[in-house]
C-alpha cells in the first residue's frame, strides 16, 4: 500500500492533531534550546511564565476532565457512583496520609501523578496505533519504547546526582546515587530505542508507509522526557517540557473527543455542553477551566504558599494556615482536583472498541 493511499489515524484532524497534540513537546524543546542560559540549570521562574505554565496549562488541564465527567450528563448518569465515590475516597486517603506525615502525602501524590503522566503517553500511542496491522511483536516493541522513554528519565532522576527541580515539593521522590543502576538502565534504554528504530525501518521497507502521528508521539515523548529530566537540570526546563507536553495534548484530546460525541448526541446534551461544543464554544471551554485553575491556585497561595500575592490579589487577605490539624484537612482538600483527576483518568479512557471507532475516525 502506498503512502498516498494510507489513511493516518488522526484523532481530530491532521492539522488539529499536529498543532495541539503532536507539536507541543517539539515546540517546548525548541524554546528551551533557544535560551540555554535561562533554562539549563535554573532554579527560579518569572511570575508571568509561571502563570502560563502552571495556572493556564498544568492546573487548567486538570479541570478539562470535568467536560468528560461531571459536566457530561450522559457520562455522569452512566458512572454516577464512580464519580461520587472517587473524590470522597481520595480526600479520606489524603487526610490519613497527611495526618501520618505531610511529606508522605506529597510523595504519594507525586508518584500518582507520575503514573498518570506515563500512562497518558501510552494512551496516545495506543490511540494512534488503532487499526494498524503490524503484528504482536511490533505492538510489544511500541509499548516497550513508549514506556522506556518515560521510565529511563525517571530512573535517572532517582539514582543520579540531585536534580534542581521536584515534582511537587522538595523531597517528594525517594532518591539515592547508584551508578550501577544508571548504567544498566541506560543500556536497556538504548537497546529498546534501537529495536524500535529497526522495527520501523523494516516496516517502512516492507509496506512503504509510515504511521506519522504514532511516530511523532513516540519521538516527542523520548525527546521531552530525556531533555526535561536528564539533559537539562533546571526547574524552568523541566516544567516547560513536562507541562506543555502533557497539559496541552490532554486538553486537546478532551475537546476533540467530546466535540465529536456532542455532534452525535446533541438531543441529550446538557446546556453547558451545548454552549461549550457549539461553533465558538472553545472560548467557553478554555475560559472556564482557566477560571477554575485561577481560583484553586489563588486559594493555595492565600492560605498556604504566600508566594504570588501580586497575581492573586483577591486571595491575599486570606490568613496563612499553619496549624497541623488545619493543614491536615485543608491540603488534601485543595489538592482534591489533582488527585481525583489522576485516579479518574484511569477509568474514563477505558473506551470500548465500538466507541473508539465511533469517535476516533
Amino acid at each position: 500500500m502506498s503512502q498516498a493511499k494510507y489513511k493516518q489515524p488522526w484523532i481530530g484532524s491532521a492539522l488539529a492533531d499536529s498543532i495541539f497534540i503532536l507539536a507541543p513537546p517539539f515546540l517546548a524543546l525548541l524554546v528551551v534550546a533557544l535560551f540555554p542560559a535561562e533554562f539549563k540549570s535554573s532554579t527560579t521562574m518569572p511570575l508571568a511564565y509561571w502563570v502560563v505554565l502552571i495556572v493556564m496549562i498544568d492546573v487548567a488541564h486538570v479541570y478539562s476532565t470535568l467536560y468528560r465527567t461531571y459536566f457530561n450528563p450522559l457520562e455522569f448518569k452512566k458512572q454516577q457512583h464512580l464519580l461520587v465515590a472517587i473524590p470522597i475516597f481520595c480526600y479520606i486517603v489524603g487526610v490519613i496520609l497527611y495526618a501520618y506525615d505531610g511529606l508522605m502525602f506529597w510523595r504519594v501524590l507525586a508518584y500518582l501523578a507520575v503514573y498518570h503522566f506515563v500512562r497518558q503517553q501510552y494512551g496516545f500511542m495506543r490511540i494512534y496505533s488503532r487499526n494498524q496491522p503490524e503484528g504482536k511483536l511490533a505492538k510489544y516493541i511500541d509499548t516497550a519504547v513508549i514506556y522506556i522513554a518515560t521510565i529511563y528519565p525517571l530512573v535517572y532522576w532517582h539514582f543520579a546526582p540531585k536534580r534542581n527541580f521536584n515534582w511537587f515539593v522538595d523531597g517528594d521522590f525517594v532518591v539515592f546515587h547508584s551508578p550501577g543502576i544508571l548504567n544498566i538502565s541506560l543500556v536497556i534504554y538504548i537497546l529498546v530505542i534501537a529495536a524500535y528504530i529497526g522495527k520501523e525501518v523494516f516496516f517502512i521497507i516492507k509496506t512503504g508507509r509510515v504511521n506519522l502521528p504514532k511516530t511523532l508521539i513516540i519521538l516527542g515523548t523520548i525527546l521531552s522526557w530525556y531533555f526535561g529530566i536528564v539533559y537539562y537540570n533546571g526547574d524552568m526546563a523541566f516544567t516547560t517540557l513536562n507541562v506543555v507536553s502533557h497539559g496541552i495534548p490532554y486538553m486537546a484530546l478532551i475537546w476533540f473527543y467530546e466535540r465529536k460525541r456532542f455532534d452525535k448526541t446533541q438531543s441529550v446534551a446538557g446546556r453547558l455542553t451545548r454552549i461549550t461544543f457549539s461553533r465558538y464554544g472553545v472560548t467557553v471551554f478554555i475560559g472556564l477551566i482557566v477560571f477554575f485553575a485561577y481560583m484553586e491556585e489563588g486559594l493555595w497561595d492565600g492560605l498556604v504558599w504566600k508566594e504570588h500575592a501580586s497575581f492573586f490579589k483577591p486571595f491575599a487577605v486570606l490568613p496563612a494556615i499553619t496549624g497541623t490539624s488545619m493543614l491536615t484537612m485543608l491540603v488534601p482538600l485543595l489538592s482534591l482536583p489533582q488527585s481525583t483527576h489522576y485516579v479518574l483518568d484511569g477509568f474514563i479512557w477505558k473506551i470500548k472498541r465500538s466507541e473508539n471507532k465511533l469517535d476516533f475516525k
